[in-house]
C-alpha cells in the first residue's frame, strides 16, 4: 500500500514527498526528495522512514514545534532551501484536492 500524504516544494527540480507505505512488510511513513530533470525523475537515496510503531513519539515531536521559533528565519541561510515561501493549514490543502486526512489509525493497522 502506498498513499500520498503531500508534496512540499523544495525548487524547482525538486519536491519533498511525505507518503504512508509498506517496505520489507512493514508499514511506516516515508519522507523522500523526488527530482524532476533531464538527467533523473524518481525517489533519491535522501530522505527518511518513521516505523508505524514510532509514529505517535515522530508526531509528538512535529507538534511540539513552536512555529515561532521558525519565523524571521532567512531561508538564503539555508543550505537546503527548504522554504517553500506559503502557509498552509494541514486540512485546507486536501480539502482542496478533494482526499481525505490520513491519522495515526492508518499507521496503527499495520502494528
Amino acid at each position: 500500500m502506498e498513499k500520498d500524504i503531500d508534496r512540499i516544494k523544495k525548487n524547482n527540480e525538486t519536491d519533498i514527498v511525505i507518503r504512508i507505505d509498506d517496505f520489507g512488510g512493514k508499514r511506516g511513513l516515508t519522507i523522500r526528495e523526488f527530482v524532476k530533470s533531464e538527467r533523473y525523475t524518481g525517489f533519491t537515496k535522501a530522505g527518511t522512514r518513521i516505523p508505524a510503531d514510532q509514529f505517535k513519539v515522530f508526531k509528538a515531536s512535529i507538534n511540539s514545534i513552536d512555529e515561532k521559533d521558525l519565523e524571521g528565519s532567512d531561508s538564503s541561510d539555508s543550505s537546503e532551501g527548504f522554504s517553500s515561501g506559503k502557509k498552509s493549514v494541514k486540512g485546507d490543502k486536501k480539502e482542496e484536492r478533494g482526499e481525505e486526512e490520513v491519522g495515526e489509525e492508518d499507521l496503527e493497522g499495520a502494528i
